[in-house]
């Protein structure tokens, strides 16, 4: 069963509203609070990546070599400097929509660039939005059991603990999502920035016992590696890439802290702590060539500060991990608004701040999907080979959509444009190849859930033009039904009726079963439409357009952002303003409920159609997704073939 009350196709204009994107906390406040959500996951990567780097470096040896050493770091701080720094700090970041920033942001922006021919920006919005689920599925795994392993290193006593101990961590995050996280957040910053502090300090004994580690700060050390290590330098730079995994997360975030603060907590703490704790690993590792075990937690004295030293791994790769969490939640949201996914239940957990929020199914389904990997891959080395596709899928997509809102939107000629983008594209491209030689070891993973995903999401969008499309084709034009009524009205009861549809050129099914089974008609009728720009937020002066089409019948549009939750009640006060006087306990919301079955001849394979009528059923219920009021509602039940 499905409402018919779909969220029309996004429109091309754009709304100028978006002075709510940003909270107005202090620049410091800012900064703090990128530190603490922003860079959780790229902040936890000197945990493994580093040690898996130079242990593919290695070979079939297993010992590493001080040119293998130096030519990883290399790679390492080189591949922070451009993917990260240049590419997301300097380029993508001016790249925002109305302040927001994200995968499916950057697709609606470019969209509305292109114009009629988006299909294949749809198309790369679905695939980047898809990988990010893969993302969000392996980051809590990976950081959470690398970070527990490091009980190893204080005693191998705790070796049989580590996979249930992780486990135990990950349900406990996932379980406190519903109380939001505006509370643990307070702690983020903070937490962080002490992370961060101790990853430089560590690093610092090690690079003066081993300056010879420096010489990792000539790009040609990475270059010769590359030309000297063949295929295995190729594999290495899969692993090489674990290091600037949550790049995204500097983009998908803009929209909560804003590019000044972002860019001023990466050039000035993030950035110069993690190459000091690579250059530490590195120097520790050219003394010993054993500590490649663990290169990481090494760096601390035995004992009581090591076991600190794990402690605070835990809370950080729990801080890495909830970043992630939330960020798949607003990407559902995105997703839902922009009509690929069909509506979930969407819970908000703060009064002040729309962007927290909790979805109960997604956050279900997460915590499943977290808990098989780790019970299935057990390590963090066997995880680490499963991570990554998704990542570097997800920034060769997001460089293509850059290259057109460069030359659409900034204006600039297609060589310009691609004279900036194509250099990282093809690092990009680079990585990603890198990282497909693992799909065997592991990165089949990421790959099945992006294309589960996929398939979902167009399932969904393809299924819901073909049900629009039929739904018009069955329908009576509005205007013509509204002159006959006015003509010859059938008998008239007190009240409001609000018939919400996807299509205000036609009589909503609501109005017409009304019709035919009561043979009554309101006093006032309203024929309200939700749509949803292609910005993530409207300014309020533009929420409602009302329009009198008979002395009895007017027809209402409401317009929401893909980033904001529809709120029906709240937005028709707005209505009250512009001279439509109506009383919410006198006003009854007419919704019809469509019953989907397959269609003999139908625009889709039969097992999409079967796919597409599942979805529907598990979509929340209209009256809960716009927040009307349940004892208003009237729901009307037709049968619908597709």
């Amino acid at each position: 069963m499905t409402s018919d009350v779909a969220i029309s196709a996004p429109e091309t204009a754009a709304a100028n509203g978006h002075g709510d994107a940003h909270t107005t906390a202090g620049f410091g406040a800012l900064t703090l609070g990128s530190i603490g959500v922003v860079y959780g996951d790229i902040g936890t990567s000197p945990l493994y990546a580093f040690r898996e780097a130079v242990m593919a470096a290695s070979g079939a040896e297993g010992v590493p070599t001080p040119a293998a050493v130096l030519g990883v770091l290399s790679l390492i701080l080189w591949a922070l400097i451009v993917v990260v720094t240049l590419k997301y700090v300097v380029i993508l970041l001016r790249a925002d929509n109305n302040g927001e920033g994200g995968t499916l942001a950057l697709m609606a922006l470019a969209q509305r660039a292109v114009g009629t021919g988006g299909a294949t920006i749809v198309m790369l919005g679905i695939i980047s939005g898809a990988l990010f689920y893969g993302d969000a599925v392996i980051t809590p795994a990976l950081s959470v059991l690398s970070a527990i392993e490091g009980m190893k290193d204080v005693t191998l006593r705790f070796e049989p603990y580590v996979v249930p101990l992780t486990v135990i961590i990950l349900v406990g995050l996932f379980a406190v999502q519903s109380r939001g996280t505006a509370r643990v957040a307070a702690f983020f910053g903070p937490i962080m920035c002490v992370w961060f502090a101790v990853l430089a300090v560590a690093a610092i004994h090690p690079i003066i016992q081993q300056p010879q580690v420096l010489y990792a700060l000539n790009p040609l050390y990475a270059v010769s590696f590359m030309l000297h290590h063949g295929i295995i330098g190729f594999i290495t730079l899969g692993a090489v890439f674990l290091a600037v995994t949550g790049a995204e997360a500097l983009y998908a975030d803009l929209g909560h802290f804003g590019k000044r603060p972002i860019q001023t907590a990466w050039l000035f703490i993030v950035l110069p702590s993690l190459a000091l704790n690579y250059l530490g690993q590195g120097a520790l590792v050219l003394g010993d060539p054993g500590a490649i075990v663990s290169p990481f937690f090494q760096l601390f004295p035995q004992g009581f500060v090591r076991g600190c030293m794990v402690v605070l791994a835990t809370m950080a790769t729990v801080i890495a991990s909830q970043a992630v969490i939330t960020g798949a939640y607003s990407l559902t949201r995105q997703a839902i608004q922009l009509g690929l996914l069909p509506r979930f239940e969407i819970r908000h957990t703060s009064e002040a701040h729309s962007g927290q929020i909790f979805i109960p199914r997604i956050n279900q389904l997460l915590l499943v999907a977290v808990v098989l990997l780790v019970l299935l891959f057990r390590s963090s080395s066997a995880l680490a080979s499963a991570y990554g596709i998704s990542v570097t899928g997800t920034m060769v997509v997001t460089a293509m959509m850059g290259f057109v809102v460069i030359w659409k939107v900034w204006r600039w000629s297609p060589l310009a444009a691609g004279a900036l983008i194509v250099p990282f594209m093809f690092l990009d491209l680079t990585f990603l190849a890198a990282n497909l030689l693992k799909v065997f070891e592991g990165g089949w993973v990421p790959l099945a859930l992006g294309a589960l995903m996929i398939i979902l999401m167009y399932t969904w969008r393809r299924g819901s033009r073909l049900l629009f499309e039929k739904s018009r084709k069955l329908e009576f034009p509005l205007a013509d039904l509204v002159a006959m009524l006015e003509k010859r009205p059938p008998q008239r009861v007190p009240g409001t009726a609000v018939f919400l549809t996807s299509d205000p050129l036609s009589a909503p099914t609501a109005l017409m079963h009304s019709l035919k089974h009561y043979k009554v008609l309101h006093e006032k009728n309203v024929i309200l439409t939700i749509e949803t720009a292609q910005t993530p937020r409207i300014d309020p002066a533009e929420r409602v357009k009302l329009e009198q089409i008979s002395p009895t019948f007017s027809k209402v549009t409401l317009k929401f952002g893909f980033m904001e939750s529809p709120n029906v009640p709240k937005a028709l006060a707005i209505a009250r303003k512009l001279g439509w006087q109506f009383d919410i306990m006198s006003t009854s919301f007419f919704l019809s409920r469509r019953a989907l079955k397959p269609a003999a001849h139908s625009g889709m394979p039969r097992w999409q159609d079967r796919l597409f009528i599942s979805l529907s059923r598990s979509a929340n219920d209209a009256t809960d997704y716009f927040q009307i009021p349940s004892g208003r509602v009237v729901e009307v039940g037709t049968q619908v073939t597709i």
